[in-house]
């Protein structure tokens, strides 16, 4: 990381203000180059960490901007390294301009992700910290955004440190009793040795247990839209998007297929599911899109029951209800609310009246989606989001489950400490402290260019 580094840290948009920014031992100079304060001095005259009114100048002396520079000395910036910002005029002409200007002395584009990879790297951040960095920007609600927040400020990084400091002083006692049988150290007792393998066991079974809520928060709470055709399914779709995803028509069975959306309802994403029509039919396209109905409602963590409230409850209707009862939480929607009632249900089926159409009853629906999910938001930082993160927790809890068993069997110190030892490598994993070069590559490249 000899190199200097520099992006367009804003989006490509106009906007009021744009952001280049640049890492590595070059970047003040590149700026100082570039960039003359309105007072005339040089930036470095002024001291770090300062904002500096100014002039951006291309490399043929023209004027591309009024701006903003500041510079970070290491290791006290974002990355540890030298860095350096100009806080331009939001126009995407005005920052790649800039950004030419500075590539003209001696920096290069940045990666996706580079400067928070330097950031790893160079240890002002652990590898939980820098994925919540990516999982910070592309939250969708405010549930997402907290427990990102809370990961950058080490939340979870601290119940993984608590579970490797218990692992680590049982492997430093245990080898100091077996390379030094002859000092006075007072060996572990079988019973000491279970009680830490089986606490930070449990801890870390209960962390990975999160992940699957924390995979909802962040991807979306799997939520199927059922009923028989022409009940006003793709309607409800598009009237929770705000637009027209999905065609409408009177015509039974027009959805083939499964369309899927993701949109917020009372602080919860969702993840829409619009089904085909669930019925019998000699249609063979339609018998596939029934299938895959059948399919997205039997993996869904929330039903959207539509039925028909201006018809009498059919024979479908009945076997929709009784199918989706399965599912985790289930709404029954008693659709066209703008039309005449007709439709009676079982005294035991709960239900909230809507208009797909009108958009009455809506919500009631965002109520009863916030009153069924919301209470699930995680506390600051201690869910898991991350598939990577859980399969290597889920590895070291397991292997302490099996250094306990091989307690418990009287087998020899070797093979506790093998799987002790082999728990400890996967939460290095999630924190950085193993993880292979070719993993960090791949994390990072899921980050945008300039962050």
């Amino acid at each position: 990381m000899a190199d200097t580094i520099a992006a367009i840290a804003t989006g490509p948009v106009r906007s009021a203000i744009g952001i280049l920014r640049l890492s590595g031992p070059d970047s003040v100079s590149a700026v100082s180059a570039c960039f003359t304060p309105r007072s005339g001095r040089s930036l470095t005259d002024y001291p770090p960490n300062r904002l500096v009114l100014g002039v951006l100048r291309d490399s043929e002396g023209a004027v591309i901007d009024q701006c903003l520079a500041t510079y970070s000395k290491a290791p006290h910036s974002y990355t540890g390294e030298d860095t350096a910002e100009l806080q331009c005029h939001g126009s995407p002409t005005v920052l790649s301009a800039g950004l030419e200007a500075l590539f003209r002395h001696g920096v290069r584009q940045a990666g996706p992700g580079e400067f928070t990879k330097r950031a790893f790297l160079n240890g002002q951040l652990d590898l939980i910290q820098a994925e919540a960095v990516a999982d910070l920007i592309d939250a969708q609600t405010a549930g997402a955004a907290r427990n990102a927040a809370g990961q950058l400020g080490r939340a979870m990084t601290r119940q993984i440190e608590d579970a490797a400091s218990q692992l680590t002083d049982l492997l430093a006692h245990f080898h100091v009793v077996l390379d030094y049988p002859d000092e006075d150290i007072e060996p572990f007792e079988a019973q000491e040795i279970a009680d830490t393998l089986n606490n930070a066991a449990n801890q870390l079974s209960r962390l990975r247990a999160t992940y699957r809520r924390g995979r909802q928060l962040t991807e979306g709470v799997p939520s199927a839209i059922v009923g028989r055709p022409n009940a006003g399914k793709s309607s409800l779709l598009n009237a929770l998007l705000g637009y027209d995803r999905a065609i409408v028509t009177p015509i039974p069975g027009t959805t083939r297929d499964t369309v899927e959306e993701r949109c917020v309802l009372g602080g919860v994403l969702l993840r829409l599911i619009d089904t085909a029509g669930l019925r019998e039919t000699s249609d063979t396209v339609e018998q596939l899109g029934v299938q895959r109905s059948r399919e997205a409602l039997a993996q869904a963590e929330l039903a959207l029951v539509l039925l028909d409230g201006s018809a009498p409850l059919t024979d479908e209707d009945k076997a929709i209800l009784e199918l989706s009862a399965a599912c985790p939480h289930r709404l029954v929607l008693v659709n066209k609310s703008d039309l005449p009632t007709v439709v009676t249900l079982p005294e035991d089926v709960e239900f909230l009246t809507v208009s797909a159409k009108t958009g009455e009853g809506l919500d009631g629906l965002e109520a009863a989606i916030r009153s069924r999910f919301a209470q699930s938001l995680p506390r600051q930082g201690e869910m898991l989001t991350n598939a990577r993160q859980a399969e290597a927790i889920g590895r070291a809890a397991e292997s302490l489950s099996g250094a306990a068993e091989a307690l418990a069997m009287g087998l020899t110190a070797d093979a506790v400490l093998s799987d002790v030892e082999a728990a400890l490598a996967a939460l290095g994993e999630v924190t950085g402290r193993s993880v292979t070069e070719d993993v960090t590559r791949r994390i990072f490249e899921r980050f945008c260019v300039g962050k």
